[in-house]
C-alpha cells in the first residue's frame, strides 16, 4: 500500500492544522495551517477561512514570506494575526507584529511596531475595539515602547547578548529567558488610522551608540498606542493566561508570585485603564491557572491545584465564582479527570471541557450550579481547541492516531460535523485496535496497537513506543513521533498508557508517583507480553522507543530486560540527581521525588546491566532534559561496553541546533531515517546503512 507515509519528503511535506478561532457570529472559522517552505527546511503558516455549515471549500486569507500564527476575531468580525512580514513604513526586520484583516475585504494592516514584537493575542473584548496582547520590553526601558526600542538599538549596536537575571528561572524549554521580560499591552483598534509617513520610528539612531543625545524614537501616531497593563513584571508573566471583560477594561489572568525557585500561579484581575491589580485567589502550595470568563463578564471559572509532593499528585480541582472573587465554590467534585481546557458555553450556565479519558479526549459539559458532569462526545477522537461563538456554535480541532488535527462542529447533543480542511486528510498505512491486560496488581492497562493495513507475510515485528510526559497519554496524533511511517516499513506499534498517564483517574497516576521504575515499567511489560502473544506479531523481534519521560522508561527497560533487540532513547532523563538541578525547572522535579525514590529510580545506576543496543538521540538546545545527560549516558556506554578499539553497538544521533522535539523538517528527516536504520539492523537483521545527510 502506498501512502504519503512511504516517503519521508512526502510525509513532511503533508500540510498541516495547528490553530482554529471561530467568528463572533459563527459563521467561520479561521485555521492557521503550516506547509513546507520552498527549499523544505521550514513551515510556513497562512491563515484559511472555513464555513462553519460545512458545505463550502477552504479560502486562502493571507500569503507571506514570514507567515501568519495566533489568530482571533474583533467583534466587528476582523481577523487578528501575529506576523513577522514585512510593515512599508518600518522595513522587514521587525519581529512578529499585530496585524488586522478587515472582514470587509482589503489588505491586511500593522497594528503594532514593537521593537521586541507581540508575543500573541491574550484577549478580545466582545463589546469595545479593545484587545490585550503579550509583548517583551526589557526592564530599563520602564514599560515605555519608546525607550524600549532605543536600548535595544544599542544593545545590538554593541553585539551585547549578555543576560544579567535576578532570579530563577533563566531558561524555559527551548530558549532562554531574558534580557526582555513578558508585559500585557492594552490596545484599543478604534484608534488605528491610515499610515503617516512622519511618524516611523528613527531605527538608525537608535542603534547609533556613538550619539551624544538620546536618540528619538516616536512610537507611530496612527497606530493604537500601547498601554502596559503590568509594569514591573519580573518573570511572573512568563506563562500568564486569560480574558477580557466585554467592554474590555478588566483583565482575568493568571500570573505569578515569585517564590525562592519559580512562581505558583494566582488568580487575578487587572484594571487595563490603571494597571490597578486585585488578587482574587492566591494560595501557598496552590497554583490558579486555565481562567475562563462568561461571556457577560460576571463568572470566573479555572482550576485549582494544591503543589504535587513525593506522597503523590492532586487532583485538578474546578472552581467558579464571581469576577470579584464572590462566593467561590468547587464544582465536578465527583468527576475524575484533570480538563485540558474550560470554556464558558453560550448561555454561561456551564462549561465545557477536553479531558484525557481512555485513551481518548472527549468534550464534556460541567453545569455551574454543581449538577453531574455530561460527556458530550463519545468517539474515539482527542478534541481540542474548543471555541465558542456569540450565537452558541461550538467548533474545536479533533485527531486521533488515524488521522492528524482537523476542524470540526459540535452540536448540543454531541453530534459532530467535520469541516472543509485545506489539509486534506492523508490515506494511512495503518489500522487501530485497542489492546488491554491486567497489572500484577489488578489493575487494567490499556493502549493502542498500529497494525499495517497491507497483507505482509507472516507476524509483524513489533515496537513499543512509551509517551513522554510522564503526565499523558497516547490519544492523538503526533506528526513528531508518527506510528504511521512505521506501519508503512511493516512494524506494529504498540502505543500503551501505563501508570501516571492521564485518562484513567488520580489513583491510577499515583500508582507510579515517587515510583517511576516500578508499576510503570511492569505495565509496560505486562501489556507486551498480551501483545507479543497474539498470532500477528513476533516475539522475537521486538524494540522499544520513547521521548523525554519515554526516554527515562526505554533507559529503564534497557537496564532491567534483555527482551527487546535494540532501544531508542530520545531526549532521555538518565541521572536524576544529575538532571533535577539542570533542568529548567529544577523546582518542580525535585519535589515529586524524595531522596529514596530518586536513588531507586535512577536508570544510570543499571547501566552495567544493558545489553540491548542503544540509539541515544539528543538535541542541544534541550533545556527541558538538558543535553548533560545524552553527553553522560554516551560516556557511560563507552565506559562499560565499549571494546579495546572503542566499538560498540550503541549509536548517538546529536543535533546541535535542535531542542526537546526536533522541529526542523530536514532533521526531521534524518531522525526518522536514523531510527528506522538502527531497527532494521537490530529487529530485522539487516545491514547497518548509514543515512546519506549525516556524511
Amino acid at each position: 500500500m502506498t501512502t504519503p507515509f512511504s516517503d519521508l519528503d512526502q510525509y513532511i511535506a503533508l500540510p498541516r492544522i495547528d490553530g482554529i478561532a471561530v467568528s463572533p457570529d459563527g459563521q467561520r472559522v479561521a485555521l492557521t495551517v503550516s506547509v513546507l517552505d520552498a527549499d523544505g527546511t521550514g513551515y510556513r503558516r497562512s491563515v484559511w477561512a472555513v464555513p462553519t455549515s460545512g458545505d463550502a471549500a477552504p479560502a486562502r486569507l493571507t500569503r507571506s514570506a514570514k507567515g501568519e500564527s495566533g489568530v482571533a476575531f474583533t467583534r466587528h468580525g476582523d481577523l487578528l494575526f501575529v506576523s513577522g512580514r514585512p510593515d512599508a513604513d518600518a522595513g522587514d526586520d521587525l519581529p512578529g507584529q499585530l496585524w488586522s484583516l478587515p472582514a470587509t475585504g482589503g489588505e491586511a494592516r500593522p497594528v503594532t511596531r514593537l521593537a521586541g514584537g507581540v508575543g500573541g493575542v491574550l484577549g478580545v473584548a466582545s463589546a469595545a475595539d479593545v484587545v490585550a496582547v503579550t509583548a517583551d520590553l526589557l526592564p530599563a526601558a520602564g514599560g515605555d515602547v519608546d525607550r524600549d526600542t532605543e536600548i535595544r538599538g544599542r544593545r545590538d549596536g554593541k553585539k551585547v547578548r549578555a543576560i544579567l537575571h535576578e532570579s530563577y528561572p533563566v531558561r524555559y524549554w527551548d530558549h532562554d529567558l531574558g534580557p526582555d521580560q513578558t508585559h500585557v499591552l492594552r490596545l484599543d483598534l478604534g484608534d488605528l488610522a491610515e499610515p503617516s509617513t512622519t511618524t516611523a520610528v528613527d531605527t538608525d539612531a537608535a542603534a547609533d551608540t556613538d550619539a551624544t543625545t538620546t536618540p528619538k524614537t516616536v512610537y507611530p501616531t496612527h497606530l493604537p498606542r500601547p498601554v502596559d497593563v503590568t509594569p514591573e513584571p519580573g518573570r511572573t508573566l512568563d506563562h500568564v493566561d486569560g480574558a477580557l471583560s466585554p467592554d474590555g477594561r478588566t483583565l482575568l489572568a493568571t500570573v505569578g508570585v515569585p517564590e525562592a525557585r519559580g512562581n505558583r500561579s494566582v488568580l487575578v484581575t487587572i484594571d487595563t485603564t490603571t494597571g490597578a491589580r486585585t488578587v482574587l485567589f492566591d494560595d501557598e502550595g496552590v497554583d490558579h491557572e486555565q481562567p475562563a470568563l462568561s461571556h457577560d463578564g460576571r463568572t470566573v471559572v479555572w482550576v485549582r491545584t494544591v503543589r504535587s509532593t513525593p506522597a503523590g499528585a492532586q487532583q485538578h480541582e474546578i472552581w467558579t465564582a464571581g469576577v470579584d472573587g464572590s462566593e467561590p465554590r468547587r464544582i465536578a467534585t465527583e468527576w475524575d479527570r484533570w480538563p485540558n481546557e474550560l470554556v464558558f458555553a453560550a448561555d454561561d450556565t456551564s462549561v465545557l471541557a477536553t479531558a484525557d479519558q481512555d485513551g481518548r479526549a472527549p468534550v464534556f459539559r460541567i453545569p455551574l450550579d454543581g449538577g453531574t458532569v455530561e460527556q458530550v462526545t463519545s468517539d474515539d477522537w482527542a478534541y481540542s481547541s474548543l471555541r465558542v461563538a456569540d450565537n452558541g456554535v461550538v467548533v474545536a480541532l479533533r485527531a486521533s492516531w488515524a488521522a492528524p488535527m482537523h476542524p470540526v462542529r459540535i452540536a448540543t447533543d454531541g453530534t459532530v460535523t467535520a469541516l472543509a480542511t485545506p489539509a486534506p486528510l492523508p490515506e494511512v498505512p495503518g489500522r487501530l485496535e485497542e489492546v488491554e491486560t491486567t497489572a500484577e496488581d489488578g489493575t487494567r492497562v490499556r493502549g493502542w496497537l498500529v497494525l499495517p493495513t497491507d497483507a505482509g507475510n507472516g507476524p509483524r515485528p513489533l515496537l513499543l513506543w512509551i509517551h513522554g510526559g510522564p503526565l499523558g497519554s497516547w490519544n492523538q496524533w503526533s506528526w513528531r513521533w508518527n506510528p504511521m511511517l512505521a506501519a508503512a516499513k511493516g512494524y506494529a506499534v504498540l502505543l500503551p498508557d501505563p501508570a501516571l498517564s492521564t485518562g484513567y483517574g488520580l489513583d491510577f497516576i499515583n500508582r507510579g508517583w515517587n515510583a517511576w521504575g516500578q508499576a510503570p515499567y511492569t505495565d509496560l511489560m505486562a501489556i507486551t507480553d498480551a501483545v507479543v502473544a497474539r498470532d500477528d506479531i513476533d516475539e522475537t523481534r521486538t524494540a522499544a522507543m520513547g521521548g523525554s519521560f519515554g526516554g527515562y522508561m526505554a533507559n529503564w527497560v534497557a537496564g532491567h530486560t534483555d527482551r527487546f533487540r535494540a532501544i531508542v532513547t530520545h531526549a532521555s532523563l538518565w541521572a536524576l540527581e544529575q538532571f533535577n538541578g539542570t533542568t529548567d525547572a529544577s523546582d518542580y522535579w525535585q519535589s515529586i521525588f524524595d531522596a529514596e525514590g530518586m536513588a531507586q529510580n535512577d536508570p544510570h545506576r543499571s547501566v552495567a546491566d544493558i545489553t540491548s543496543p542503544v540509539l541515544v538521540i539528543h538535541g542541544d538546545k534541550d533545556y527541558r532534559v538538558p543535553i548533560g545527560e545524552g553527553l553522560r549516558l554516551w560516556s557511560e556506554l563507552a565506559e562499560h561496553h565499549a571494546d579495546a578499539d572503542g566499538r560498540m553497538p550503541h549509536r548517538f544521533l546529536y543535533f546541535p541546533d535542535e531542542n526537546h522535539w526536533v522541529l526542523k523538517p530536514q532533521h526531521a528527516k534524518v531522525w526518522y531515517e536514523t531510527v528506522f536504520a538502527f531497527l532494521s539492523q537490530h529487529v530485522l537483521d539487516g545491514e547497518w546503512e548509514r543515512p546519506e545527510l549525516l556524511g
